[in-house]
C-alpha cells in the first residue's frame, strides 16, 4: 500500500549561484544586494555596466552619450558564423548595441565623464565603435573640463574587425595623449578580465590605475605565455594582487568602497 506519493517540486532557475572561488552555493538575491560580491570569500562576480553605474554614480545623474552608434561589418567577416549574424542575434536578445557605454554623471558633487564595458557583448571586445566612443569621451571631457573614469572588462581587440579593431589601440592612446595636456584626471578601473589590446592601450594609461580584487589583467593569456617562454608562471600571475606587488597598478579596491575611493581621488585632483 502506498502511504504517500512524492510530489515533484520545480525550483525556479537562477535562484542560486556557485562562487567560482570558494565553491559556496549562494542565494543570488543576497549576492545582488552585496553588489555582486561573495558574502563568504569576497569573490567579485562579473557584473554588467548598468549594475555598476548604480553603485558608482549618483542616482539619476547618468546621461548616456553616443548610444546610437552601432558596429558594422567592414570586412564581411565569417568564421563558424557571420559577424553580421552575431550582431543581429545579440540585438534580438535585447543586449546592448555595443560592448561599451559612455556618458556623463556625478559622484556626489563631482561631475565626471564615465565609460563602462559590457563583457556580455562579445566578451567586451574593442571594435571600431568602442574606440570611437572612448575617443569622443575624452574629447568631451576636455570641452566640459571634467575628469574621466573608465571601467574595463574585455577580452581585447575584436578579431571580426581585423585591422580596424587594432587601429583603436592607437586612436584611444592618441585621444588620451591630447587629454593629458589638460589638468583633468583619468582614472582607469580594471575589472575581471582586462586583457589583450585593451590592456595594451587605454586601460594602462590612467593617471591612477585601480583594480578589483583578483581581477585577471594582462595581454596574452597565461597558457600562451607558458607555451611561448617554456616556463611555469608564478602563482597568481596576472592577478590584481601580483600586479600591485610589482608596481603595475596603484591600488586594489573592493566594489563596496569604489564610489568613496573615486570621489576622494577626484576631489584631490580638483584642488
Amino acid at each position: 500500500m502506498v502511504w504517500f506519493r512524492k510530489k515533484k517540486v520545480k525550483v525556479p532557475e537562477g535562484l542560486w549561484i556557485k562562487c567560482e572561488s570558494c565553491g559556496e552555493i549562494l542565494y543570488k538575491k543576497e549576492v545582488d544586494r552585496n553588489m555582486g560580491v561573495c558574502l563568504r570569500c569576497n569573490h567579485h562576480f562579473r557584473i554588467g555596466p548598468r549594475e555598476r553605474l548604480a553603485f558608482v554614480v549618483d542616482e539619476g545623474s547618468f546621461e548616456e552619450l553616443d548610444h546610437h552608434l552601432e558596429p558594422t561589418d567592414p570586412l564581411g567577416f565569417k568564421d563558424v558564423k557571420r559577424y553580421k549574424d552575431r550582431l543581429k542575434a545579440l540585438k534580438k536578445k535585447g543586449a546592448s548595441k555595443e560592448a561599451f557605454i559612455s556618458g556623463r554623471g556625478r559622484i556626489r558633487d563631482v561631475e565626471v565623464m564615465i565609460g563602462l564595458f559590457d563583457f556580455s557583448f562579445m566578451g567586451g571586445s574593442m571594435g571600431s565603435v568602442v574606440g570611437e566612443k572612448i575617443a569622443r569621451l575624452f574629447e568631451r571631457a576636455i570641452e566640459e573640463k571634467r575628469g574621466v573614469i573608465i571601467f574595463s572588462a574585455s577580452g581585447g581587440a575584436r578579431m571580426q574587425e581585423g585591422i580596424f579593431s587594432l587601429m583603436q589601440m592607437a586612436k584611444t592612446a592618441a585621444a588620451i595623449g591630447e587629454f593629458k595636456r589638460h589638468p583633468y584626471p583619468y582614472i582607469s578601473v580594471l575589472t575581471d578580465p582586462t586583457t589583450g589590446g585593451v590592456t595594451a592601450s587605454f586601460a594602462m594609461l590612467g593617471d591612477i590605475i585601480i583594480a578589483e580584487p583578483k581581477a585577471l589583467i594582462g595581454f596574452a593569456g597565461p597558457r600562451v605565455i607558458e607555451q611561448t617562454i617554456k616556463q611555469q608562471l608564478p602563482e597568481g600571475f596576472q592577478r590584481a594582487e601580483y600586479l600591485l606587488e610589482h608596481g603595475m597598478i596603484d591600488m586594489i579596491v573592493n566594489r563596496k568602497d569604489m564610489k568613496d575611493v573615486l570621489y576622494r581621488l577626484l576631489s584631490i585632483f580638483r584642488r
